[in-house]
């Protein structure tokens, strides 16, 4: 827990039970701010306390209206910036645009490095978020950047409270995501399968090849990002016909767009498990099949941490309690 002293925690409008999540962990109040929308849609942000010679941090996340959300979050940095305050982070959660990494074709924008810009240029001092989906965007700021704050540990920490880990086999649903799965496999002693997956145009698989055995294991998927889930339940349908007695899928960032939740409940899912790196209530809502993991405590512990110059890379093994 935090003294209080010399630090201000706000919030934008993207994902309050998260902050409210993160500033009850750090024993501190949220600190006070508006943000309202203009009648032709314009963010109209005021900081109502004073931030001089402060250490703020502001939380928004990658959702809903995402251009919005990441408006908010450099509007709410400016305004800090120039209202005195001593250093200013980014906490953010599902970083916007991260899967516009690289220029991949033609005249193609490379929106992530667009987006590291805007932050850096509205005053931004430091950034902390979850699982980026490309490493290499941390490169595209000049200001530190903890992208290795990983969800892994409390994946880990649900996996060995709710499998007997003699059954279970940890899988990725592609070649790209064979690190992350390897690695979760390794520290769980675990054995490791993935998919070979082609696809003939964007998010639209053609075919996927598992390489690996799951005859009578319980197979869990792990990934990054859930998107339309399409995937998801195409490897959850391989791994049923290839034998699995049981599949789960556990994903960092739920965005679930489109029909993906029916996806998931005509699935051979068992379990999508997500964490609340973006607000789940309304999805659990609908969908019976999807679990949400809380990741407040560590994004808690990563500004307490932050604040106090303390190192972080304890964090990227263990669970704070």
């Amino acid at each position: 827990m935090l003294n209080g002293i010399g630090i201000k925690f706000f919030t934008g409008t993207s994902h309050p039970e998260l902050a409210e999540l993160v500033a009850r962990r750090l024993g501190i109040p949220l600190s006070k701010a508006t943000v309202t929308r203009s009648g032709i849609g314009e963010s109209n942000v005021t900081i109502a306390e004073s931030v001089r010679e402060d250490d703020v941090y502001i939380l928004n996340t990658g959702c809903g209206d995402i251009n919005t959300s990441l408006i908010e979050l450099c509007i709410m940095i400016h305004a800090c910036k120039i209202a005195s305050a001593r250093r200013i982070t980014a906490v953010v959660p599902l970083f916007p645009y991260a899967r516009q990494d690289k220029k991949d074709k033609s005249r193609a924008p490379i929106t992530a490095k667009l987006v590291a810009n805007m932050l850096q240029k509205s005053g931004c001092d430091h950034v902390i978020t979850m699982d980026l989906h490309a490493s290499q965007i941390q490169g595209f700021f000049d200001v530190p950047v903890d992208k290795c704050l990983y969800a892994e540990p409390s994946v880990i920490l649900y996996i060995r409270r709710h499998f007997d880990l003699g059954n279970v086999v940890i899988v990725s649903p592609d070649a790209g995501g064979a690190k992350r799965a390897t690695s979760m496999a390794d520290r769980l002693g675990v054995d490791f399968a993935l998919f070979h997956k082609e696809r003939k145009k964007a998010n639209e698989v053609s075919r996927m090849v598992l390489v690996g055995h799951v005859k009578e294991k319980v197979a869990i998927l792990v990934d990054d990002m859930a998107d339309t889930c399409g995937t998801l339940v195409l490897a959850a349908q391989h791994l049923a016909e290839a034998g699995a007695s049981r599949v789960f899928a556990v994903v960092t960032h739920g965005i679930l767009s489109g029909n993906a939740l029916e996806r998931v409940e005509e699935s051979a899912l068992e379990k999508l498990i997500v964490t609340n790196t973006l607000p789940q209530k309304e999805n659990q809502a609908v969908c019976g099949k999807l679990e949400v993991i809380d990741i407040g405590a560590v994004l808690a512990e990563v500004i307490r941490r932050s604040h106090y110059g303390e190192s972080v890379s304890k964090l990227f093994h263990e669970v704070p309690y």
